[in-house]
């Protein structure tokens, strides 16, 4: 346990420190955002602080920072440090410098900002990436949202061929289709402060529970192994891959500039941005606590922590707070990756209407540029739910173009921090880990190239490199005429 506290110290205070330093760089001003600048009805709307930050958090906390935590935990109590060090040095600022980035170049989405920092080849090859991370995401939360609705909370068979599996999918589907074309704040406003509450009411349910049901956590000086868990699987990268969303996530940029166009003061972007993703950190330590501890105690097996992460929570839930707590930390859970699935499909429809050069003022023209998204998202959903390793497939894809995305998103805010004179190796450094990162897990995986661990390493580091190397002296060169 005493690994655990130290992991959330660490959190806690970098938090503080850090975050502070981000936005001493950034330097926010009074100038007036594009949401008082551009009102539209639609997307460009003043709201709140704090409706602002509850929906930036369902925004970025899927399934992933509570099922990738859970498998994150195989390789034991490293996990506890890893995982707030990640986050306060690499995912929040990743969320804040895109959020604040957006907001200072009249609410732009990631492919403009690209384009505008990275030129129009890199924009050709990002809109592709990105493209096929928002269509994962919203096929993966469906899935595991409509999945854990009828096995826990129907007490049904979740498989293929049981209707009712269908009848969810549909009406998350239909809610998700509502929430992308009507104004922001007239669904995704109103309903995220409720679903945020149930989401840090089952998360604080958990964090206590560790503590009154006695969860023993093992310890990182007691660790056996740092390099693999008990399946054989390397910690970098197959750790950094399965952990994304509590540690970095490129998808999360793509949600931060949604909420560049709802915020009122640049005063506001610590908060909004930085503190969210640090709540994350938060939810997915919690997880991983509790599944480490589940494992422990023998409610669950390793075997059940690397395939089946859904029953896990279900399990843990119920085991800490009885049938009625644990119920709601169920729905809360279930809530996650509906709250993040319907802003990627927003996010989707803008990106494709600013690309195209649509009005998206006008209802019509959303309802066109959704229609044939939704279609191509329930595709990838009927191919992934036809069998198991086709969701695993799905899953691992999605894993990897998400973290793909944190290096095009690192390599901006490079380029944005040198021509305004700023440290730009603060977001070099965690660019050129996730280059490695992403490298290596292609390099290496089955779905990949499939190339030997030795092999893999040596090649991304090469990459890596070049990499590193063309970067400075793009931002050696920006420095100089900035």
């Amino acid at each position: 346990m005493l690994t655990f506290i130290i992991g959330l110290v660490i959190l806690a205070v970098g938090a503080a420190v850090y975050g502070r330093v981000c936005e001493r760089v950034i330097r926010p001003t009074d100038a007036a955002t594009p949401a008082v600048q551009k009102q539209d009805g639609i997307d460009f709307i003043p709201m709140k602080m704090w409706k602002n930050s509850l929906v930036e958090l369902l925004n970025i906390a899927g399934t992933g920072p509570i099922l990738g935590p859970i498998q994150g935990v195989l390789f034991g109590p490293v996990a506890f440090i890893t995982i707030p060090i990640g986050c306060v040095i690499g995912g929040a600022f990743h969320d804040f410098m895109i959020g604040m980035i957006s907001v200072r170049n009249d609410g732009e989405q990631m492919p403009g900002l690209i384009r505008r920092f990275l030129g129009k080849y890199m924009y050709a090859i990002y809109n592709i990436v990105v493209c096929l991370l928002l269509l994962l995401v919203a096929a993966v939360f469906v899935y595991t949202p409509g999945d854990l609705f009828v096995s826990q909370i129907l007490s049904q068979d979740s498989g293929y061929k049981n209707p009712t599996v269908w009848i969810v999918y549909g009406v998350i589907f239909a809610y998700y289709l509502i929430a992308t074309l009507l104004p922001i704040d007239k669904i995704i406003g109103k309903i995220y402060p409720i679903f945020g509450c149930i989401l840090l009411l089952s998360a604080l349910g958990v964090f206590i529970g560790l503590f009154v049901k006695g969860y023993k956590l093992d310890e990182l000086w007691e660790q056996s192994s740092f390099f693999t868990n008990p399946f054989g699987e390397r910690f970098i990268p197959i750790f950094f891959v399965t952990v994304a969303c509590g540690i970095t996530s490129g998808f999360h940029s793509t949600q931060s500039t949604i909420i560049s166009r709802t915020m009122s003061s640049e005063h506001e972007g610590r908060m909004t941005f930085y503190n969210m993703m640090i709540l994350e950190g938060f939810i997915a330590m919690v997880w991983a606590a509790a599944a480490m501890g589940a494992v422990n105690l023998g409610l669950v097996t390793n075997d059940t922590l690397h395939t089946q992460a859904t029953t896990v929570v279900g399990t843990v839930a119920k085991d800490m707070l009885g049938s009625v707590g644990g119920m709601i930390a169920i729905i809360g859970v279930i809530v996650l990756p509906i709250t993040t699935g319907d802003t990627a499909l927003r996010s989707l429809r803008i990106m494709a209407g600013d690309a195209l050069h649509i009005d998206s003022s006008k209802k019509k023209n959303n309802l066109l540029l959704a229609l044939p998204i939704f279609a191509v998202v329930a595709g990838v959903l009927i191919f992934a739910k036809a069998n198991s390793d086709s969701f695993g497939i799905l899953w691992r894809y999605f894993s990897w173009a998400n973290e793909t995305i944190a290096v095009f998103s690192f390599t901006l805010i490079s380029v944005y921090m040198s021509k305004n004179k700023m440290p730009y190796l603060m977001a070099l450094l965690p660019g050129m880990f996730y280059m490695y990162v992403v490298c290596a897990y292609i390099l290496s995986a089955k779905i990949g190239f499939g190339l030997s661990w030795t092999v893999s390493y040596i090649t991304a580091a090469a990459l890596t490199a070049a990499y590193t190397a063309a970067l400075v002296t793009v931002c050696q060169k920006h420095e100089k005429t900035a």
